[in-house]
């Protein structure tokens, strides 16, 4: 058994580490509170502008009037937005979003190009010799102008005809301690599954096909700038979860270190006990 002065100096360790620890809790638990309510309301829009988007779309004939980003051609070439953390601590959650990107891009016949958003995936990628054409960071706090740059680089790169596809992957928030990969195609619009046709009575100004072609564009870096808040909020909830457990485990590993030294403890006192009984038997012997 270790020594008493051994156990109290990794009691100590391990109380500091509890403290870190329950410190960070702390703070993603105050970052994945905000980070839902984005969430909430971002998706209030998308849903907002997805209807009105299929509703557009089954107003005019598409088979008469060109829309670009609903074009649908031979994939060639695709871009893959890889939405990640900066930083890790977050249990599983970075690993299986890599995980899912390499998967995707081993699993495709066609050629994939990578935007990072966020370090840990463009490290990760990068790595096993992907092709990264940029990585971008956002603020902890992202607004949608944050992004902007992001939806226009995949936008204009679909339109000059760099690649024919974009995907976003992500993980997708479901609850505080569930988050999944998720893969979403969000260029051409039409191959999208959440776009479905309906019909309504509206009348446009100045027209249907007009407000459709403005329209299109803002539902794709709706959709990036959604993925991107799913991302921001599992990853705040991963890692105050994983902060618990950090937490939870080290205030019972400290529970068991002083059991092992009260037990230390006494065992020294005995044996000193047993030294001294054994001292006074050998003067009175004389």
């Amino acid at each position: 058994m270790p020594s008493t002065k051994e156990l109290r100096a990794r009691i100590k360790s391990v109380s500091n580490t509890a403290k870190v620890t329950g410190a960070m809790q702390l703070i993603a638990a105050s970052k994945m509170r905000r980070a839902q309510q984005n969430v909430l309301m971002g998706k209030k829009y998308a849903e907002t502008i997805q209807s009105l988007l299929s509703n557009l779309s089954s107003s005019v004939d598409l088979e008469k009037v060109n829309i670009p980003l609903l074009e649908t051609r031979e994939v060639k070439n695709k871009l893959m937005i890889l939405i990640t953390p900066d930083r890790g601590l977050a249990g599983a959650l970075v690993g299986n979003v890599n995980r899912k990107s390499l998967d995707v891009i081993q699993s495709s016949n066609e050629k994939y190009s990578v935007l990072s958003v966020g370090r840990k995936g463009f490290r990760f990628l990068n790595s096993r010799d992907q092709e990264i054409v940029d990585q971008i960071e956002v603020p902890d706090k992202p607004e949608i102008a944050d992004t902007l740059n992001i939806s226009d680089f995949a936008i204009e790169g679909f339109l000059e005809g760099k690649w024919d596809q974009v995907d976003l992957v992500y993980s997708e928030f479901i609850n505080t301690t569930s988050q999944i990969p998720k893969v979403q195609t969000v260029l051409p619009i039409s191959n999208s599954e959440e776009i479905e046709s309906s019909t309504s009575d509206y009348i446009y100004e100045p027209s249907d096909y007009e407000v459709l072609i403005e329209l299109t564009p803002k539902y794709v870096r709706s959709q990036i700038y959604q993925s991107i808040l799913e991302a921001f909020a599992s990853e705040h909830s991963a890692r105050m979860v994983a902060m618990q457990n950090a937490t939870d485990n080290a205030n019972e590993l400290i529970g068991e270190l002083t059991l092992d030294l009260n037990k230390a403890r006494q065992e020294t006192i005995t044996a000193e006990l047993l030294d001294l009984i054994g001292g006074i038997s050998a003067l009175e012997g004389k």
